[in-house]
């Protein structure tokens, strides 16, 4: 059973509305053991989880743990039930209390456990975000008492000095809010689901998300975020900003492609065909889960935005 509602909250991340319930079983055993906290820098920690490929270990996306003076914040917060686990992970490395939580997009692997810190603690969104997350089951009724209290359009800068978090919007991407959270002083990066892996996205066309607007928007990202060397991704823990721009030339492939034979009147299933990897792209792969993404996943959603 658990396994199952596992399932049911990795599928959930591509938007097709099976969102973990309140009601579902807490954590698994494994989930928890899989989900470690790992210094990226000082005062900057990861704790990670099994990747989508293990279902019956997934525990959600990477949180960023950044201690400051005042307190730590946290750049999401994994599936429903993982609010102590993530406590415990941070009490691990300080005993400052968490005070602030940044999302990087609304699924319910990166909010689902922000009910556990309450509805005081500072919560911070893109407003495209907090919108989406109002759609939400874990959000309505008695339950938006805990939404995101602050949002921002395109930029917001949080603290000052060592303690400095910017974040920056975009663009489309895996959804329509997607935060891109910098620690300056530390030239790191959390770009979430933007870059969750090396493989091909899963896209929620249903809260936003373009997969031709995607390799754009990280192109923005790259282009205009500046002394970052260290990204946190969304699913697998670290990767570098190298990684990132080869990671938007390898979206931008797959999107040229698109319009390429959608231009020459070839089907979305011929063109999904046309698709291979280029072996330029070392250690990608097609899809990380047979269950979502993929070529023909991310070409359906291509063509679907090409015909408008």
């Amino acid at each position: 059973m658990r396994r199952a509602i596992l399932l049911g909250a990795l599928i959930a991340i591509g938007g097709l509305s099976l969102a973990v319930s309140g009601q579902a079983p807490g954590p698994s055993d494994k989930s928890i053991a899989a989900t470690k906290i790992e210094k990226v820098k000082d005062n900057l920690y990861v704790i990670t989880g099994s990747g989508a490929e293990d279902t019956s270990a997934f525990s959600g996306g990477n949180v960023a743990v950044f201690i400051t003076d005042s307190g730590v914040t946290i750049v999401d917060a994994k599936l429903p039930g993982f609010g102590p686990t993530i406590v415990e992970r941070v009490k691990s490395v300080t005993n400052k209390p968490i005070t602030r939580i940044i999302n990087t997009h609304t699924h319910s692997d990166h909010t689902g456990s922000n009910e556990f810190f309450g509805a005081s603690i500072e919560s911070i969104v893109q407003e495209n975000t907090k919108a989406n997350m109002e759609k939400m089951d874990e959000f309505k009724g008695a339950k938006a008492q805990f939404l995101p209290k602050k949002t921002y359009k395109d930029t917001m800068k949080v603290g000052s000095g060592k303690d400095e978090i910017d974040l920056y919007y975009f663009g489309r991407a895996h959804t329509n809010g997607d935060t891109f959270v910098v620690f300056p002083a530390l030239r790191t990066m959390h770009v979430g689901d933007t870059f969750a892996w090396k493989a091909l996205p899963y896209v929620d066309a249903g809260n936003g998300g373009s997969v031709i607007e995607g390799p754009k928007t990280l192109a923005k990202a790259v282009a205009t975020v500046k002394d970052v060397d260290t990204i946190i991704n969304g699913h697998i823990p670290t990767s570098t900003f190298y990684d990132l721009k080869e990671y938007a030339a390898f979206l931008k492939d797959f999107a040229d492609l698109a319009e390429k034979d959608f231009k020459a009147g070839k089907t979305a299933a011929q063109a999904a065909d046309d698709f291979k990897l280029d072996p330029k792209y070392r250690g990608y792969v097609m899809s990380v889960n047979p269950g979502f993404g993929g070529a023909r996943g991310n070409m359906d959603i291509a063509y679907n935005e090409l015909k408008k």
